[in-house]
């Protein structure tokens, strides 16, 4: 039997869940326009009014590890409907066909991997593929461009380049205006993408370009959804500390076969990740010493080679 003390507690805590700047009982996936709701492309400042940026700010205050027993509450029960919002998303999407993207969040929109990325995507996806990463700025941004486009001709993909390029850095002023504005002259509803960030890092801005987003609180949550989702490959673009630290995650889970196969890890820029980081060789020493077991590796800087070799995984899978 509840206490006057337990219930006087219980009405406290329904109180504070009913009064957090976000919904802890959400059904779907957030959208660009629900994250960024509040925001005009017209009126920088107008960043630091969204949803998104609301969200970030009472984070911030809480702290990153919460001591507030509600405030944890709240963001627990949101990540868990996030999780069980992914579940249905893929009930109308094969997670089969899922691939990810991972690379750096600083890469420039002027960096030629940047449009090397967006172009690979937009193949991509054009050929089945539903494109997946970590939902920021970089190389994240570069995949959801090339997915967003992927009803559009390749010059039409480089107009959209060429309009984000004002603003390189999303450091910059006009990054996401500029996002927007691609989005305004290019619209669709063809072909879906699924962004995975984390408000942890919420001094990156989500890109508006992914057409679901899967935003946590919890990073943990957040980077095991994008490696144990990406079932039908991970190509890592060059990156830093986040990507190492997925690639090996990806490892381990291959090794082990901890969802019954080994999805395909390819790495993109030869040069990057076998002299500037050189992670490729290890892992080819780690398979051939018998440390690693099961990696289905490759190394290559052409898109064209990439297709080939998630095609033909797919098909062995039955996909």
């Amino acid at each position: 039997m509840i206490t006057a003390t337990g219930f006087n507690e219980l009405k406290e805590t329904l109180r504070y869940l009913d009064q957090v700047p976000f919904d802890v009982t959400r059904k779907e996936l957030y959208t660009a326009a629900e994250l960024y709701k509040g925001f005009d492309p017209a009126d920088e400042d107008s960043f630091n009014r969204c949803f998104d940026s609301i969200v970030y700010q009472q984070y911030k205050v809480m702290g990153q590890h919460a001591h507030s027993v509600r405030e944890l509450l709240a963001r627990n029960l949101h990540d868990h409907c996030i999780h069980t919002a992914l579940a249905r998303f893929f009930k109308n999407h094969d997670h089969r066909r899922c691939v990810g993207i991972m690379g750096g969040h600083a890469l420039l929109r002027t960096d030629t991997m940047f449009r090397s990325i967006a172009h690979l995507s937009w193949r991509l996806t054009r050929e089945g593929f539903v494109m997946l990463s970590g939902g920021g700025p970089g190389a994240m941004e570069a995949t959801h461009l090339g997915a967003w486009m992927a009803s559009r001709s390749a010059s039409e993909l480089d107009d959209a380049l060429q309009m984000i390029a004002i603003a390189p850095s999303f450091r910059d002023k006009g990054w996401l205006a500029s996002a927007f504005r691609v989005i305004e002259k290019y619209p669709q509803e063809k072909y879906a993408s699924l962004g995975i960030p984390t408000w942890l890092y919420g001094h990156e801005p989500s890109t508006p370009f992914a057409t679901h987003i899967a935003k946590f609180f919890e990073n943990s949550l957040r980077e095991d959804n994008i490696l144990t989702l990406a079932f039908g490959g991970i190509i890592y673009a060059p990156g830093s500390a986040g990507t190492l630290q997925e690639i090996f995650q990806e490892a381990v889970q291959d090794h082990y076969l901890s969802y019954g196969f080994a999805s395909p890890m390819i790495f993109l820029g030869r040069r990057f990740w076998t002299e500037e980081i050189p992670v490729y060789p290890l892992l080819e020493h780690l398979m051939k010493t018998g440390k690693y077991k099961n990696l289905l590796l490759s190394i290559t800087d052409s898109p064209s080679d990439i297709l080939a070799t998630l095609t033909q995984f797919r098909t062995t899978q039955g996909q």
